[in-house]
């Protein structure tokens, strides 16, 4: 009511009083008593020393109030659609929203003018969120599963500008957030009182403004190719409430297929039977996406990586194969991808995930444990706290970044560079001596946004406890500076790229031998701004490998020879790995 009550004040210093339908505004007045004469207040009295200045504040306010209305209804939810084009159209919601109040008794159409407002600012800031989501995960904001996200957004925040910018950015969030709502609402009741001061003039423009609506939408009117006519607002609602009874559907709908598996009654001694023996290491590389191969911008030195990377492998003996998956994610949302590619199924939500972390769905690596024959771990550097999920995945031991002995900076985002993270399996798991063979699940996670300051390849023998990388750290860029131009955001990404893939084949090189099996991929495509407008979601995967039987049991899958796949070659649902994977290396798979 204070809101309400500052709006009406406001309003009058446009030169009308009181709403003409509210009736006597005191007791006294109604009982045919005079009044008493109040004080005249600080603004009426500034009013009265200067009307022309008290006039234009007062009209400038009323433009105001009616801009940013018209600014709730018309904005896009999109950062590449906010084009001055955008506002040029008719709102039917705002037409509509008009007709009501001016069809309301007088204490309803207050309350509904208090309300409307508070409704158009929550709808302005779901536009704004939506931006934010676009820009990163090329996708709307969830209104039921992606509350979690904003915890993971604060964390990076944090990780790559220290606390205090964390702290900077919330606050701003919330102060921006309580100003949406109180301005909002300020101009939905200021223009409500002013349709209803002139209701003669506001009935005829309301008229006119719905005839004008319905023939631009009956001939197709377009203004520079925009329609002239939208209802955008109430579509992309439609579109929400959709998309939660579509949520709440799909939750059963998952639960079935999990509960679906080819693989559930496979005794131990039956699974991984071409893989007996061998060390098996799954290895993701953060946002390596197809972009980073198919862009004209990077193709060429990234080709020249692979290149390079495989010749250095087919120089050790090893080879190498390599396709295309599809993601179920773009972005950001690693742990999605990760879980689709292990357990088999389509994880493209947060609710997928709880649902798939709290069954007893059989993963890839607890498959792999399920066997007997490996001792399966986790090195993930990106982890810096208590992760009860992995207990799902099957891992017998995981390293998170407290726990590879790196006594060396961050890197931005990244707790441990990739190279250290590699040395530092080899030296707690892969090169103990009279060890069981290890099936490892490993994160490369130097190449996750925003890719600035860049860790570099320096000589594995001084690695140490990673504190040369203070120096390396202090000589990369800043990412302040970097984020201000998209091309040097694309730069430092593919910078990234190549650190990872050089740090993988040169382990390889290094430590691999005749046991070893990689299977390395991206999880999913970088954000939009390295993308430009990509919107696939592919992502490459390579098998290496030195024992040629290990190869032949994939020929039938067609992959392309060496580090980098062809356009055409096979793609596949990242979905559909676990299950063709399992069958190559199992009894049923192609004889080496």
């Amino acid at each position: 009511m204070q809101l309400f009550t500052r709006s009406r004040q406001l309003s009058e210093t446009t030169g009308g009083g009181a709403d003409p339908d509210d009736g006597p505004t005191a007791s006294g007045e109604a009982a045919g008593e005079a009044p008493e004469e109040a004080a005249p207040s600080r603004w009426e009295r500034l009013r009265g020393r200067h009307p022309r200045t008290a006039r234009g504040v007062a009209v400038g306010t009323t433009v105001l109030a009616g801009a940013l209305l018209v600014f709730a209804l018309l904005v896009p939810n999109r950062v590449e659609r906010l084009t001055f084009d955008a506002f040029l159209r008719l709102p039917a919601e705002g037409i509509l929203l008009a007709a009501l109040l001016l069809a309301l008794p007088p204490k309803p159409r207050r309350i509904a003018a208090v309300v409307s407002g508070v409704l158009l600012g929550l709808l302005t800031v779901l536009k704004m969120v939506d931006m934010g989501f676009y820009q990163v995960l090329a996708r709307p904001f969830d209104l039921v599963l992606d509350w979690i996200l904003f915890e993971h957004a604060a964390d990076f925040v944090r990780e790559s500008f220290g606390r205090g910018g964390q702290v900077l950015a919330v606050i701003g969030l919330i102060v921006l957030f309580v100003a949406l709502l109180v301005l909002m609402t300020l101009a939905a009741v200021r223009i409500t009182h002013l349709m209803t001061r002139h209701r003669p003039a506001a009935v005829r423009t309301t008229l006119v403004l719905g005839v004008a609506w319905i023939t631009c939408v009956t001939l197709g009117v377009q203004v520079t190719g925009v329609p002239l006519a939208t209802r955008g607002t109430a579509e992309m609602l439609g579109n929400r409430v959709e998309q939660m009874r579509a949520g709440i559907k799909d939750g059963r709908v998952f639960r079935q297929q999990a509960a679906a598996d080819a693989f559930a009654d496979t005794p131990p001694d039956q699974l991984f039977t071409g893989l007996r023996g061998k060390d098996v290491l799954f290895t993701f590389i953060e946002s390596y996406g197809r972009v980073a191969i198919d862009d004209p911008a990077m193709a060429e030195p990234i080709d020249a990586t692979l290149k390079e990377g495989t010749d250095t492998l087919e120089a050790a003996g090893f080879a190498s194969r390599s396709g295309w998956l599809k993601s179920p994610v773009t972005g950001a949302g690693s742990w999605l991808a990760h879980s689709t590619f292990l357990s088999g199924l389509w994880i493209k939500n947060q609710q997928r995930y709880r649902s798939l972390t709290t069954s007893d769905r059989m993963t890839l690596t607890s498959y792999f444990r399920k066997a007997g024959d490996w001792r399966t771990v986790g090195i993930v550097p990106g982890v810096r706290r208590a992760w009860p999920e992995g207990k799902y995945f099957g891992l017998d031991h995981i390293y998170d970044s407290e726990h590879l002995g790196y006594q060396g900076p961050y890197f931005s985002w990244t707790p441990v560079p990739d190279q250290f993270s590699l040395e530092a399996f080899e030296r707690l798991e892969h090169g103990q001596k009279d060890r069981r063979p290890i099936m490892a699940e490993i994160i490369l996670a130097s190449s996750h946004n925003p890719w600035s300051p860049n860790a570099h390849m320096i000589d594995w023998d001084d690695l140490g406890d990673g504190s040369v990388f203070h120096q390396i750290k202090k000589e990369g860029t800043d990412p302040k500076e970097v984020w201000q131009d998209p091309e040097r955001v694309r730069t430092e990404y593919r910078k990234s790229i190549e650190y990872s893939l050089r740090s993988l084949v040169g382990w390889m090189e290094r430590y691999g031998d005749e046991d070893t099996v990689l299977v390395f991929l991206g999880d999913h495509q970088p954000v939009p701004t390295v993308t430009a407008g990509d919107t696939g979601k592919d992502v490459p995967i390579s098998i290496v490998a030195k024992d040629p039987k290990v190869l032949d049991r994939v020929a039938d899958w067609n992959w392309t020879e060496g580090l980098k796949p062809a356009p055409d070659a096979p793609r596949w649902g990242m979905d559909a790995f676990r299950d063709r994977f399992m069958t190559a290396y199992g009894p049923q798979g192609a004889a080496g």
